[in-house]
């Protein structure tokens, strides 16, 4: 390990105590195989605070009732902690308007509603759509429905072989045809960090609509919506420290005005009969049925810790682990890196040489070291790579260079096993 990068290390080592923040998970504590939990799967899913599962509870046992309308106590206090939750993510990506932050599932339903609300009312035969190969399949799948359906083209912006788009090669795929662009803002395949500030720019001058895969940036970054210009954000309470079932989309309140609703039901009307039905005011019209108030009012406290945190620190140390894993694994004869840009966010894909990445996992399991083997729901990334899967370990703030070092005994070992 070079000077430089141990100087940092220990730099930033003395302004943020891991210790301390892990001891607020209580997962952590967990021991698997008589070993302790080194959970490095982060991407798929973050471990949740106990400020926010204590949330959780408080709301489940003093709180809980259905939304909106009702007058008793309970309704008008979950009501308010709605709101709030939404507030609260309103500032967290500096939205300009409270009504411009929806409360969804997660990010496939974030996109799949932007895909419905606006590709299906504004996109026809012979438009075209442009994605790179770099999407997780759940921003690859829905604008395929959409272009079978309605006769409408895919174009992919490709990469190099460090997995960086070719921004030239993305400017060549803008027509007069193009309608709409869909990136991701971090690949969660490879880690690297796409260049969306310059990628909504050309689209805007194109007067093209834009929409980012925020699901792998928003636990990792400082995300300003207003800043980035982007027509709409989509991202998942479940990868930052929040609960499953909610996630979270943003858009211009210009563009979500003019979108037709995604599900029909209650809340999103003003009026029903059987001749017409005229649809609430935004972001209700796109919020259908009870939505889900205790993930949301729980991914509100998921977002106050993260804030207490600091942003600015969690990207510094998620950067240290990163550089110091990526030093260590370069130095394991046999395994090689997939995906090396020079931006990165804290996500290790990587190869053993002759061994299967579901036995890499297997293995590394044994010693008590989590990580995810597999395509990641990015096949079109491992097409380009000319590999079937890799092993990819993700970090998070609460990870330890100890960890790491755990890692790269496990993947010793594996080498062992199979040789």
């Amino acid at each position: 390990m070079s000077a430089s990068l141990t100087a940092r290390i220990e730099q930033h080592a003395a302004a943020f105590d891991v210790g301390r923040v892990r001891a607020d998970f209580p997962i952590l504590k967990l021991r698997v195989n008589g070993k302790p939990l080194v959970f490095l799967d982060n991407a798929a899913s973050s471990q949740m605070p106990q400020p926010v599962i204590d949330r959780w509870v408080r709301y489940q046992t003093s709180q809980h009732a259905n939304i909106h309308r009702a007058v008793h106590y309970l309704s008008e206090t979950a009501t308010a902690e709605y709101e709030a939750a939404r507030r609260k993510v309103q500032a967290f990506i500096n939205a300009r308007e409270e009504r411009e932050v929806l409360f969804t599932s997660g990010t496939t339903e974030g996109i799949n509603l932007v895909m419905h609300g606006y590709g299906r009312k504004f996109i026809g035969a012979g438009d075209e759509i442009i994605l790179t190969t770099l999407e997780h399949h759940s921003n690859i799948v829905p604008w395929q429905m959409l272009a079978e359906e309605k006769g409408a083209r895919l174009r992919v912006v490709p990469v190099n072989d460090r997995g960086e788009l070719l921004l030239d090669e993305y400017r060549k795929l803008f027509t007069s045809h193009t309608r709409f662009v869909a990136v991701t803002h971090v690949s969660n395949a490879l880690g690297t960090i796409t260049p969306v500030r310059e990628m909504i720019a050309v689209a805007h001058e194109h007067g093209v609509p834009i929409l980012v895969d925020g699901a792998q940036a928003a636990p990792h970054l400082e995300v300003d919506v207003q800043e980035l210009d982007c027509d709409f954000y989509a991202f998942s309470g479940h990868k930052m420290c929040g609960p499953t079932g909610i996630g979270i989309l943003y858009g211009k309140a210009a563009w979500l005005e003019q979108m037709q609703p995604f599900k029909g039901g209650g809340d999103m009307i003003l009026s029903v009969t059987f001749e017409k039905t005229t649809y609430n005011v935004i972001p209700h019209k796109f919020e259908a049925g009870t939505p889900p108030i205790a993930a949301a009012i729980t991914l509100g406290a998921a977002v106050d810790y993260l804030q207490s945190v600091g942003m600015e620190r969690i990207a510094a140390h998620e950067t240290d682990l990163l550089d110091y894993a990526t030093d260590q694994v370069n130095r394991l004869p046999g395994v090689r890196i997939i995906g090396t840009a020079e931006q990165k966010a804290a996500v290790l894909s990587f190869a053993v040489d002759g061994v299967h990445p579901h036995d890499v996992g297997t293995v590394l399991n044994d010693d008590g070291v989590a990580i995810r083997t597999g395509h990641h729901c990015a096949q079109p990334v491992m097409q380009r790579f000319k590999v079937a899967a890799t092993s990819r370990a993700s970090f998070a703030f609460y990870n330890t260079m100890e960890e790491v070092d755990a890692l790269v005994a496990a993947i010793r070992r594996v080498q062992k096993v199979f040789t």
